[in-house]
Protein backbone atom coordinates (compact mmCIF):
# COMPACT_ATOMS: atom_id res chain seq x y z
CA UNK A 1 0.00 0.00 0.00
CA UNK A 2 0.98 3.59 -0.60
CA UNK A 3 1.32 4.42 3.10
CA UNK A 4 3.08 1.31 4.45
CA UNK A 5 6.29 3.19 5.24
CA UNK A 6 4.50 5.88 7.24
CA UNK A 7 3.33 3.84 10.23
CA UNK A 8 4.36 0.89 12.40
CA UNK A 9 2.06 -2.03 13.22
CA UNK A 10 2.96 -4.44 15.98
CA UNK A 11 0.52 -6.89 17.57
CA UNK A 12 -2.51 -4.81 16.63
CA UNK A 13 -1.08 -1.54 17.90
CA UNK A 14 -0.24 1.23 15.43
CA UNK A 15 2.34 3.92 16.15
CA UNK A 16 3.86 6.79 14.19
CA UNK A 17 7.24 8.42 14.59
CA UNK A 18 7.54 12.13 14.13
CA UNK A 19 9.55 11.56 10.97
CA UNK A 20 6.87 9.27 9.52
CA UNK A 21 4.10 11.77 10.20
CA UNK A 22 6.14 14.68 8.88
CA UNK A 23 7.25 12.82 5.76
CA UNK A 24 3.68 11.77 4.96
CA UNK A 25 2.46 15.35 5.27
CA UNK A 26 5.20 16.74 3.05
CA UNK A 27 5.84 13.92 0.59
CA UNK A 28 2.32 12.57 0.04
CA UNK A 29 -0.04 15.43 0.94
CA UNK A 30 2.26 18.37 0.09
CA UNK A 31 1.10 19.76 3.45
CA UNK A 32 3.53 22.01 5.29
CA UNK A 33 1.45 22.77 8.36
CA UNK A 34 4.01 23.45 11.13
CA UNK A 35 2.07 21.10 13.45
CA UNK A 36 3.56 18.24 11.41
CA UNK A 37 7.19 19.38 11.64
CA UNK A 38 9.49 16.93 13.39
CA UNK A 39 10.90 19.50 15.82
CA UNK A 40 7.69 21.30 16.83
CA UNK A 41 6.57 21.00 20.46
CA UNK A 42 2.91 20.71 19.40
CA UNK A 43 3.51 17.89 16.89
CA UNK A 44 0.53 15.81 15.82
CA UNK A 45 0.08 13.06 13.26
CA UNK A 46 -1.78 14.35 10.15
CA UNK A 47 -5.46 13.50 10.15
CA UNK A 48 -5.07 12.53 6.51
CA UNK A 49 -2.59 9.85 7.54
CA UNK A 50 -5.19 8.39 9.92
CA UNK A 51 -7.76 8.45 7.11
CA UNK A 52 -5.28 6.68 4.81
CA UNK A 53 -4.49 4.08 7.49
CA UNK A 54 -8.18 3.18 7.86
CA UNK A 55 -8.54 2.75 4.09
CA UNK A 56 -5.46 0.51 4.01
CA UNK A 57 -6.66 -1.64 6.93
CA UNK A 58 -10.42 -1.86 6.33
CA UNK A 59 -10.80 -1.13 2.62
CA UNK A 60 -12.91 1.50 0.90
CA UNK A 61 -16.66 1.54 1.58
CA UNK A 62 -19.20 3.44 -0.47
CA UNK A 63 -20.19 5.60 2.48
CA UNK A 64 -17.59 6.60 5.06
CA UNK A 65 -17.64 9.27 7.75
CA UNK A 66 -14.61 10.05 9.91
CA UNK A 67 -14.77 12.09 13.12
CA UNK A 68 -11.53 13.16 14.78
CA UNK A 69 -11.83 13.54 18.54
CA UNK A 70 -8.20 13.82 19.64
CA UNK A 71 -4.75 14.76 18.39
CA UNK A 72 -2.50 11.73 17.89
CA UNK A 73 1.14 12.29 18.82
CA UNK A 74 4.23 10.14 18.41
CA UNK A 75 3.69 8.92 21.99
CA UNK A 76 0.29 7.38 21.25
CA UNK A 77 -0.31 3.73 20.32
CA UNK A 78 -3.61 3.23 18.50
CA UNK A 79 -5.58 0.01 18.93
CA UNK A 80 -7.42 -0.99 15.76
CA UNK A 81 -10.76 -2.72 16.47
CA UNK A 82 -12.35 -5.64 14.66
CA UNK A 83 -14.16 -4.57 11.51
CA UNK A 84 -17.76 -3.42 12.05
CA UNK A 85 -20.08 -0.68 10.71
CA UNK A 86 -19.04 1.52 13.65
CA UNK A 87 -15.30 1.67 14.33
CA UNK A 88 -13.96 3.32 17.47
CA UNK A 89 -10.20 3.84 17.50
CA UNK A 90 -8.75 4.34 20.98
CA UNK A 91 -5.21 4.69 22.22
CA UNK A 92 -3.62 2.34 24.72
CA UNK A 93 -3.97 5.28 27.10
CA UNK A 94 -7.77 4.82 27.03
CA UNK A 95 -8.45 8.00 25.05
CA UNK A 96 -10.69 8.13 21.97
CA UNK A 97 -9.08 9.52 18.83
CA UNK A 98 -11.21 8.58 15.85
CA UNK A 99 -14.62 7.16 14.99
CA UNK A 100 -15.63 5.81 11.59
CA UNK A 101 -19.09 4.98 10.29
CA UNK A 102 -19.05 2.98 7.07
CA UNK A 103 -21.67 1.19 5.01
CA UNK A 104 -22.49 -0.02 1.52
CA UNK A 105 -20.25 -2.14 -0.64
CA UNK A 106 -16.60 -2.49 0.34
CA UNK A 107 -13.53 -2.87 -1.87
CA UNK A 108 -9.99 -3.96 -1.01
CA UNK A 109 -8.77 -3.09 -4.53
CA UNK A 110 -5.29 -1.66 -3.94
CA UNK A 111 -5.44 0.54 -7.05
CA UNK A 112 -8.67 2.18 -5.90
CA UNK A 113 -7.41 2.61 -2.33
CA UNK A 114 -4.05 4.04 -3.37
CA UNK A 115 -5.62 6.39 -5.90
CA UNK A 116 -8.28 7.61 -3.48
CA UNK A 117 -5.64 8.06 -0.78
CA UNK A 118 -3.36 10.09 -3.03
CA UNK A 119 -6.18 12.16 -4.52
CA UNK A 120 -7.83 12.98 -1.21
CA UNK A 121 -4.71 13.87 0.74
CA UNK A 122 -3.41 15.98 -2.16
CA UNK A 123 -6.69 17.90 -2.18
CA UNK A 124 -6.71 18.19 1.59
CA UNK A 125 -3.06 19.21 1.77
CA UNK A 126 -3.69 22.13 -0.59
CA UNK A 127 -6.52 23.51 1.54
CA UNK A 128 -4.14 26.27 2.64
CA UNK A 129 -3.57 28.65 1.01
CA UNK A 130 -5.35 27.79 -2.25
CA UNK A 131 -8.88 27.37 -0.86
CA UNK A 132 -8.95 28.78 2.67
CA UNK A 133 -7.41 32.17 1.95
CA UNK A 134 -10.00 33.19 -0.69
CA UNK A 135 -12.77 31.96 1.64
CA UNK A 136 -11.40 33.99 4.54
CA UNK A 137 -11.07 37.08 2.37
CA UNK A 138 -14.69 36.74 1.26
CA UNK A 139 -15.79 36.66 4.91
CA UNK A 140 -13.42 39.47 5.93
CA UNK A 141 -11.61 37.37 8.53
CA UNK A 142 -8.33 35.51 8.81
CA UNK A 143 -6.41 33.23 11.14
CA UNK A 144 -4.11 34.85 13.68
CA UNK A 145 -0.65 34.86 12.02
CA UNK A 146 1.02 34.53 15.42
CA UNK A 147 -1.07 31.53 16.44
CA UNK A 148 -2.91 29.94 13.51
CA UNK A 149 -5.57 27.49 14.69
CA UNK A 150 -7.38 25.32 12.17
CA UNK A 151 -8.54 21.95 13.48
CA UNK A 152 -9.54 19.05 11.23
CA UNK A 153 -12.88 17.87 12.65
CA UNK A 154 -14.40 15.36 10.26
CA UNK A 155 -14.73 14.23 6.68
CA UNK A 156 -17.09 12.07 4.67
CA UNK A 157 -17.16 10.42 1.28
CA UNK A 158 -20.08 8.98 -0.67
CA UNK A 159 -19.22 6.91 -3.73
CA UNK A 160 -21.89 5.80 -6.20
CA UNK A 161 -19.87 2.72 -7.17
CA UNK A 162 -16.57 1.01 -6.47
CA UNK A 163 -15.80 -0.64 -9.82
CA UNK A 164 -13.19 2.02 -10.57
CA UNK A 165 -9.43 2.22 -10.12
CA UNK A 166 -8.69 5.86 -10.98
CA UNK A 167 -10.22 8.78 -9.15
CA UNK A 168 -9.65 12.54 -8.99
CA UNK A 169 -11.03 15.13 -6.58
CA UNK A 170 -12.40 18.45 -7.78
CA UNK A 171 -13.19 21.36 -5.46
CA UNK A 172 -16.92 22.11 -5.34
CA UNK A 173 -17.12 25.79 -4.47
CA UNK A 174 -20.90 25.99 -4.90
CA UNK A 175 -21.48 23.62 -1.97
CA UNK A 176 -18.62 24.92 0.20
CA UNK A 177 -19.57 26.90 3.30
CA UNK A 178 -17.72 29.10 5.78
CA UNK A 179 -19.84 30.14 8.76
CA UNK A 180 -18.26 32.76 11.02
CA UNK A 181 -19.39 33.40 14.59
CA UNK A 182 -17.16 35.97 16.25
CA UNK A 183 -13.64 34.59 16.52
CA UNK A 184 -14.66 31.09 15.48
CA UNK A 185 -15.50 29.72 12.07
CA UNK A 186 -16.82 26.41 10.76
CA UNK A 187 -15.63 25.44 7.30
CA UNK A 188 -17.21 22.77 5.09
CA UNK A 189 -15.09 22.12 2.02
CA UNK A 190 -17.04 20.18 -0.61
CA UNK A 191 -15.56 18.18 -3.44
CA UNK A 192 -16.60 15.89 -6.26
CA UNK A 193 -14.95 12.57 -7.05
CA UNK A 194 -14.41 11.97 -10.75
CA UNK A 195 -13.38 8.88 -12.71
CA UNK A 196 -13.02 8.85 -16.50
CA UNK A 197 -14.64 12.30 -16.65
CA UNK A 198 -17.74 11.09 -14.80
CA UNK A 199 -18.77 12.18 -11.30
CA UNK A 200 -18.79 9.00 -9.20
CA UNK A 201 -19.13 10.50 -5.74
CA UNK A 202 -19.03 13.49 -3.45
CA UNK A 203 -17.43 14.40 -0.16
CA UNK A 204 -16.84 17.01 2.51
CA UNK A 205 -14.03 18.05 4.82
CA UNK A 206 -15.00 19.94 7.98
CA UNK A 207 -12.65 22.22 9.89
CA UNK A 208 -12.92 24.47 12.94
CA UNK A 209 -10.99 27.74 12.89
CA UNK A 210 -10.49 29.80 16.03
CA UNK A 211 -8.80 33.05 16.98
CA UNK A 212 -10.15 34.75 13.87
CA UNK A 213 -9.42 38.44 13.35
CA UNK A 214 -10.24 41.04 10.67
CA UNK A 215 -8.71 40.21 7.29
CA UNK A 216 -5.51 42.10 6.55
CA UNK A 217 -4.08 41.38 3.13
CA UNK A 218 -0.52 42.45 3.92
CA UNK A 219 -0.40 40.21 7.02
CA UNK A 220 -1.89 37.26 5.14
CA UNK A 221 0.59 37.77 2.29
CA UNK A 222 3.41 37.34 4.81
CA UNK A 223 1.85 34.11 6.16
CA UNK A 224 1.55 32.74 2.62
CA UNK A 225 5.12 33.77 1.74
CA UNK A 226 6.44 32.03 4.87
CA UNK A 227 4.48 28.91 3.99
CA UNK A 228 5.83 28.86 0.45
CA UNK A 229 9.36 29.34 1.77
CA UNK A 230 9.01 26.37 4.13
CA UNK A 231 8.11 24.23 1.12
CA UNK A 232 11.09 25.50 -0.87
CA UNK A 233 13.49 24.91 2.02
CA UNK A 234 12.24 21.33 2.43
CA UNK A 235 12.47 20.50 -1.26
CA UNK A 236 16.05 21.79 -1.39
Amino acid sequence: MLIDQYYNDSEGKVTFTRLQGSNFAKQIADDFNPLHDVETKRFCVPGDLLFSLILAKYGCSQHMQFTFSGMVTDEVSLILPENSPHLLVNGDNGKEYLTIEHSGENSKNSDLINNLTQSYVSFSGHTFPHILVPLMEEQGVMINPARPMAMYQSMLIDLDRLDISTIDLEFDKDNTRFDVNGKRGNVCLSFKMVSDQQVVGRGEKHMLMSGLMPFEKSAMDIVIADYVQWKKNYKK
